[in-house]
């Protein structure tokens, strides 16, 4: 006497399940990118009421006690010296021609250093952008 099965088993997968935990991870990882600081050296930023929507692809950072740093894309930061920063920005221009430089300097340092780095983007003629915090609310 042979038995027949009433149900058919279906050999198909169903992809909703892992299409869930795909978009899952997505929103996670977005944002969780968005906490990612993008300088580790602390600089106090002076304020401002406007921010650029440029993206810059290289960092020159000038800290407290006058030191250099600079980074490209997400690189970490390396020490440079004040003549150094050309060759750096040049080095930066190769890898990426239409680029933006942004200039973090704290707050404290004097006004010519800004300027010291701002010539050396003119001469080169790179766009620059100063990076500020925003303004403190009250």
């Amino acid at each position: 006497m042979a038995l027949k099965r009433r149900q058919k088993i279906s050999p198909s997968f169903s992809m909703s399940s892992m299409t869930d935990l795909i978009f899952l991870l997505l929103i996670f990882f977005m944002i969780t990118s968005t906490m990612v600081s993008p300088n580790a050296i602390k600089v106090l930023l002076p304020q401002g009421s406007e921010q650029t929507s440029a993206k810059p692809m290289a960092r020159v950072i000038i800290d407290k006690d006058l030191n250099y740093y600079g980074a490209f894309g997400n690189e970490d930061e390396m020490p440079l010296m004040i003549d150094e920063v050309p060759a750096f920005l040049q080095e930066c221009a190769q890898k990426e021609p239409e680029m933006y430089v942004a200039l973090y300097a704290d707050e404290s340092i004097p006004y010519r250093e800004i300027v010291r780095i701002l010539n050396i983007a003119n001469e080169n003629h790179f766009k620059m952008v100063l990076a500020t915090r925003r303004p403190d609310k009250k």
